[in-house]
């Protein structure tokens, strides 16, 4: 409110008011902002009970990052939470293993069952061949390829075959193998301990260590 007069007067009226005992008003600036600075600031009297004041720096996204910040990870929830990813980790690691080996059943299961595969269509071709074969043998008996070009086509041919592990089973004075001879007739023979193959009726056929046939044969039994 202006004042009118000059100094003194006024100053007359305040020792007048002081001296009659009148209270002077109280004027409290309750503005959120500061006219001055323009910042926020906390109404008077929000201070806590000891006389600090809240802060007024800074915004609120800032204050929550240095109270997280803050905060510290308790030791044995640290160590729960690195056995926890030690465990998961070797629990992954025997997964591995485990499907490695399985792995390497496999491939050893595939590779033993395309070299049988192999082998059996090898089998099944020389099992179709052995009735060419009789004949081959049977022609040879009577003398029929002893020269010729037939002679040489059946020598190659059985040739080709030895190639593929085939052997024949014809041999006479061994004794009897029930594995790989078949004895059709037995007859008594002379100067023998165990029975022994005589003669070979038809030539027995083997490829490795599986008997294709077994030969037929006479075999001589001890008198």
């Amino acid at each position: 409110m202006p004042h009118h007069g000059n100094e003194a007067e006024h100053s007359d009226e305040r020792g007048a008011n002081e001296g009659s005992g009148q209270q002077k008003p109280v004027i409290r600036d309750n503005r959120k902002v500061d006219p001055e600075t323009g910042a926020a600031r906390h109404p008077h009297g929000e201070a806590g009970a000891e006389g600090n004041a809240a802060p007024t720096d800074g915004d609120a996204l800032s204050q929550a990052e240095e109270i997280l910040n803050g905060v510290e990870v308790p030791a044995e929830e640290s160590v729960a939470s690195g056995a926890a990813a030690e465990a998961q980790a070797a629990e992954l690691r025997n997964d591995l293993l485990r499907l490695q080996a399985e792995y390497v059943n496999y491939r050893k299961r595939v590779e033993r069952d395309r070299a049988v595969a192999g082998e059996m269509a090898v089998i099944g071709v020389l099992n179709s061949l052995l009735p060419v074969l009789d004949d081959v043998d049977a022609a040879r008996q009577h003398g029929d390829l002893e020269d010729g070009p037939f002679a040489a086509i059946a020598t190659k041919l059985e040739n080709a075959l030895k190639t593929y592990g085939l052997e024949r089973i014809a041999d006479t004075g061994v004794e009897f193998d029930p594995t790989i001879h078949e004895a059709l007739i037995q007859q008594p023979g002379e100067d023998i301990q165990v029975d022994t193959v005589s003669q070979v009726l038809r030539s027995g056929y083997r490829s490795g260590e599986r008997v294709l046939r077994a030969a037929q044969v006479i075999v001589a039994v001890p008198a």
